[in-house]
């Protein structure tokens, strides 16, 4: 199976975002087809085999839209000198794409820049320039705007195009809009020329406001174009509503003017220009709020885009040379001196400094980094200068990861979009129904009132909304992941982000996770009451193959105290109970009180001690020799400071909070009783944590399970939600619904909290879209006036449709207010 991501334009509202979902998910090899309104997206899950991308593509645009597949990871645009004609840029082309590894070249003439497709594995941007200066033209240094200016810049243009569009309606509309309301108003005694008098010259000012409004029907031009399109194809838009009911109003308006003419001076009472004018530039200043709205909803994936530098300093040839981003490459030698960013993923090959990397975990205090360190993309050199080996460039960064991540998230639809998306996938044709029911009912009910009926009819058309409905969940959901991505939670998607408020049972994992995960040795007691110091040194000896934090832990006491270790024969890992080793003849174990049973090894010498030590909270490894118990070595490992307060929060917050861990039952409650847990499950193996998580939820509870995302993959997947805390570059993203990028626990609880924000501000939108619908359209549809209340005119309906779209927008906004909870 394929994703691919695909940007399309000309989406207006909810129904263009489901006519689209229809279209795609009807072809035969797609999985999963969905479309983010606010962040103008189709994200599509097919079979590559049966389906190809330029088929989706399109499909979507037969509809009427434009769809374009995001830049390929490694992409380089080249200003290109020397050209003359068009044959020139077929030259190059053909030499450029004759290199291995180049999947596509494409040369623009008019702007004199190639933009090539490659793969960095397999050639250089210095070779693309090679092939370019051996066709006999020269590749100047590569353009540095990324996809995120591109798209930035494409919203700032579409914003600028709305405004004009608007203020050149304003314009034309308010002089019309005068000219209809100051006869009518005679009362207010408002200055209005005498040759524009409706009773007298009626053909003169009949044909004035005609003038006057072809000027905002141009401007508006585009709600024709595209809805009547969509109403000839029978998928009806909010564009094929506005289109419809000013063109019923245009219209009826030009027929009265044409009555004028033939001498029925009383059609004059009937022009309805006035509404199309003024419809048409509520409906543009409603686009143009919305369209700046929709482009603050994305800003939290356009901040970590911009994070990374567009240069890089590299030495090539034994000098040192100022480079794109784009044209660095795996191997690369990079110079990094203080207070500039580094450029991409890598290891310092020479130098020390500290490195700022909070932009990426959060982490407020800089990270010492010498040779053998793994660097950062976006993370900030603060003191000295180093050189080091790029590694991950592209879209293989651990910022590009992160993006990507959070697009998916922005992407995804939490299942209480659901009844929104049905409802949508409805709502136009419905309201075309109801608007001709209700000006026919009117129009029989009256007598044969026309206009009566029109303006119920155009009413109906123009109040409903189906934006608000479209945009209600996304929105919020780009906010929300967003605001997340800041401060060091990355959400993965709409479920996740849905289920998380729902979470009454948190479980925590203990080593890493409450504790540092980084134990010590405390203590060393012997059976016999002999050297300590040997002891320690055969327990390091056994464990010098062990990857356990534990056996590390003791491997590490052995070495601060300057101990020579024997060599282990042999070794085996005995998950959830310990090792065992062959040293210098011997056969040693090493574990917990669960092997030494088993082994039918006595702990009678040291039982007592062993209770003791794991009442205060450490963790007693037993070590026996050929049988029989040579002694215990305590291990402890510190509380991270932020234990306590996250899960004091928890508990406040109505989540009951249980701790999971292999460690003996003594140690795991002393642990508890330090950060304030009461339900604590100890002695369970790695592959019973999964289990332990299922019986939580045969309780009926929803259980989240936080822990370090890779040894407790199997429990992170069974629960309801994983939560993977770690680093945020070396964690196990794939195995959580949530990562949080810092070790700290109060990212827990803040996490919880965002997502109880998220949904919450959901629910606001959906209510106040389907409240504004439920009463706008009866109130529109005459149903006030038939209680004996007030006709809506539809200059109102289109203010009123135009905020409700708005209204939607400036709630979800409200979610960049959110602050994480603190300690």
């Amino acid at each position: 199976m394929e994703t691919q991501v695909l940007s399309v334009r000309g989406m207006t509202c909810a129904a263009c975002a489901q006519r689209i979902e229809r279209a795609v998910r009807k072809l035969g090899g797609i999985e999963q087809a969905n479309v983010n309104l606010a962040g103008e997206k189709l994200f599509v899950k097919y079979d590559d085999a049966s389906l190809s991308l330029q088929a989706i593509k399109e499909t979507v645009t037969k509809l009427g839209y434009e769809a374009a597949e995001k830049p390929a990871a490694h992409t380089v645009t080249l200003p290109i000198g020397g050209m003359t004609c068009a044959a020139c840029a077929r030259r190059v082309e053909k030499a450029v794409g004759k290199l291995e590894g180049v999947s596509a070249a494409s040369v623009n003439f008019a702007t004199e820049k190639a933009t090539v497709a490659y793969d960095p594995a397999l050639t250089r941007v210095s070779a693309i320039k090679a092939a370019v200066e051996k066709a006999g033209y020269q590749a100047l240094a590569a353009a540095g705007a990324s996809a995120a200016d591109e798209d930035r810049a494409r919203r700032q243009k579409e914003i600028r195009t709305l405004w004009t569009k608007f203020i050149v309606a304003a314009v034309f509309s308010l002089p019309l809009l005068y000219t209809a309301m100051a006869p009518m108003i005679a009362w207010a005694r408002l200055p209005f020329p005498a040759w524009l008098d409706p009773m007298r010259y009626p053909l003169v000012y009949a044909l004035t406001e005609l003038l006057l409004v072809l000027p905002v029907l141009a401007a508006g031009h585009r709600f024709y174009t595209v809805g009547f399109k969509a109403l000839w194809q029978r998928s009806p838009n909010m564009d094929s509503l506005i289109a419809l009911g000013t063109t019923a109003a245009t219209l009826y308006s030009v027929y009265n003017t044409w009555r004028i003419t033939r001498g029925d001076f009383g059609a004059v009472e009937s022009l309805y220009f006035e509404t199309a004018g003024v419809i048409i530039t509520l409906i543009l200043l409603g686009k143009s709020l919305e369209a700046v709205s929709k482009g603050r909803t994305g800003e939290a994936v356009k901040k970590l885009m911009g994070l990374a530098p567009k240069t890089a300093f590299v030495i090539r040839g034994g000098a040192e040379s100022e480079v794109p981003i784009d044209e660095v490459e795996i191997g690369d030698i990079v110079v990094v001196k203080p207070g500039a960013k580094i450029p991409v993923d890598g290891v310092v090959v020479s130098g020390s400094t500290a490195v700022d990397e909070s932009m990426l975990t959060g982490e407020s205090i800089p990270a010492d980094k010498t040779a053998g360190d793994a660097v950062y993309a976006a993370s900030l050199n603060t003191t000295g200068t180093i050189r080091f080996r790029a590694e991950k460039i592209g879209a293989d960064t651990a910022l590009a990861r992160i993006i990507k991540l959070v697009e998916d998230a922005q992407g995804s639809k939490a299942p209480i979009a659901q009844t929104a998306d049905i409802v949508s996938g409805y709502f136009v044709p419905v309201v075309c129904a109801i608007a001709l029911a209700a000006g026919g009912a009117w129009f029989v009910g009256t007598g044969g009132d026309l206009r009566f009926a029109l303006t119920i009819f155009i009413s109906v058309l123009v109040i409903a909304c189906p934006c608000a409905l479209g945009l209600a969940t996304p929105t919020a959901i780009m906010v929300g992941t967003g605001k997340g991505a800041e401060n060091g939670i990355l959400i993965k998607g709409g479920e996740a982000l849905e289920t998380a408020h729902k979470i009454n049972t948190i479980v925590f994992d203990k080593t890493g996770t409450i504790t540092e995960g980084k134990p010590a040795v405390t203590d060393v007691l012997t059976a016999d009451g002999g050297d300590g110091a040997e002891l320690l040194a055969l327990a390091a000896a056994a464990e010098q193959g062990s990857e356990h934090p534990l056996g590390q832990a003791v491997v590490r006491g052995a070495a601060e105290r300057g101990l020579a270790l024997p060599e282990a024969e042999s070794f085996g890992s005995l998950t959830g109970m310990g090792i065992e080793a062959r040293i210098e003849g011997r056969a040693v174990l090493a574990g917990n009180r669960k092997l030494m049973d088993e082994r039918g090894v006595s702990l009678a010498a040291l039982a007592e001690a062993g209770d003791r030590l794991a009442e205060e909270g450490k963790t007693p490894m037993y070590v026996a020799a050929d049988g029989r118990l040579a002694g215990v070595v305590a291990v402890a490992d510190v509380v991270k400071p932020s234990s306590r307060a996250a899960i004091a929060s928890l508990r406040s917050m109505g989540i009951e909070v249980a701790m999971i861990t292999g460690d003996n039952s003594k140690t795991a409650a002393a642990i508890a009783r330090q950060v304030g847990i009461e339900r604590v499950l100890a002695e369970v193996l790695p592959r019973d944590k999964s289990e332990a998580v299922r019986k939580l939820q045969a309780e009926g509870r929803k259980v989240a399970m936080v822990g370090d995302g890779i040894n407790d993959a199997p429990a992170l997947a069974q629960a309801d939600i994983g939560v993977a805390i770690g680093s945020g570059t070396d964690v196990a993203m794939e195995s959580a619904d949530i990562v949080l990028m810092r070790s700290d626990l109060m990212d827990v609880p803040t996490a919880i909290d965002l997502s109880r924000s998220t949904i919450r501000n959901i629910k606001q939108n959906l209510f106040w879209a389907f409240g504004y619908n439920t009463v706008g359209i009866p109130v529109a549809a005459g149903l006030l006036y038939l209680l004996g209340g007030p006709l809506l005119n539809p200059i109102f309906a289109a203010a009123a449709m135009s905020l409700s779209s708005v209204s939607v927008l400036t709630n979800a906004l409200r979610l960049k207010r959110f602050k994480p909870r603190e300690s």
